[in-house]
């Protein structure tokens, strides 16, 4: 199966890429190697990935309507696990045009694409911030998500409906894959797991919102990429569906855990939860169990502890 992945020299996007050619499949990678964070870092995902004569790399922006249509016609991708976007809640606050422009706009471009090439299953990745400060616990799929906390999980819950529009116009099978807050070796440097370890591992301050009263549905990478594997395997109509750990984890206990790896204290600084931040995020992951045998098994200790074994290898 030839399988196109955008975004695919980031965090989740290398792991999906190592994934697919562990088992055979052909990869179209499409990546633009931004500044958002290291391009270095991000060149260094794929040192395996690059090693495979399945492998086809493209250094490429997917806002580039006619280099996409290019790539499309050369590769031919039989599916497409769409990755690439600008993420960050904080930070789509102070860049809220680019990340329409990235966000909306290049995914409306593969879409577009997708259905004129005959593509025959795209996933896209969405996020549990489009659930905003929601007060029906667990989030469960069927839930309006009409109240997001910030541009990013806005443009995100647009990109949604635009995948609903693609199928119901042309039928092109689309499934919107809501993560819950993802970590795991590679992970993003912008992101509270590896922020808290850099910081804690250096002795220098964190911010914990609100006293670390806030929960989080920490979810384990390579649970995330069981759940994008299958999603592309089950060629699903058009669904909405939760991947996440589905046991939120109180963040005073986050730290705690990575204060217990580092055998190291934290100093905190405890500002109150900004506008953007929801005091919970808790993923329903029975409609992932029903419709993928989606089944998340690595624990919080667990996942960070691998973490932070990468973390401190990429740090000697």
């Amino acid at each position: 199966m030839r399988i196109m992945v955008t975004g695919g020299a980031g965090f989740i996007g290398s792991h999906t890429v190592d994934a697919l050619l562990a088992r055979g499949d052909e990869v179209v990678c499409i990546d633009d190697f931004n500044d958002y964070y290291s391009p270095r870092r991000k060149r260094e995902n794929l040192t395996v990935a690059q090693t495979s004569a399945s492998f086809h790399l493209y250094e490429s922006d997917i806002r580039d309507f006619q280099e996409m249509d290019r790539i499309f016609s050369i590769e031919k991708p039989q599916k497409v696990i769409h990755l690439a976007a600008m993420a960050g809640v904080r930070n789509s606050v102070k860049f809220p045009l680019l990340y329409e422009e990235v966000n909306v706009r290049g995914t409306l471009n593969l879409l577009e694409l997708a259905s004129r090439h005959g593509v025959r299953n795209f996933a896209l990745a969405s996020t549990s911030s489009v659930y905003g400060a929601s007060k029906e616990i667990p989030f469960k799929e069927d839930s309006a998500a009409t109240k997001p906390l910030a541009p990013y999980p806005a443009t995100k819950r647009s990109c949604e409906l635009l995948a609903h529009v693609y199928h119901h116009l042309y039928g092109l099978r689309c499934t919107a894959l809501r993560f819950f807050t993802v970590y795991g070796p590679r992970g993003r440097p912008d992101m509270t797991p590896y922020l808290f370890t850099q910081a804690i591992s250096l002795g220098r301050e964190i911010t914990l919102y609100d006293d670390g009263r806030p929960q989080r549905d920490f979810t384990f990478i390579e649970d995330i990429i069981g759940g994008v594997l299958a999603t592309l395997d089950a060629d699903l109509e058009y669904e909405i569906i939760n991947l996440g750990n589905s046991q939120p984890v109180v963040m005073r206990d986050f730290v705690t855990i990575i204060e217990d790896l580092l055998s190291r204290q934290a100093e905190i600084v405890s500002p109150p939860l900004p506008a953007t931040e929801p005091p919970l995020t808790y993923a329903d992951i029975s409609k992932a169990r029903r419709l993928l045998g989606y089944n998340p098994t690595t624990s919080v200790e667990e996942g960070m502890r691998r973490f932070i074994d990468w973390y401190q290898q990429e740090a000697a």
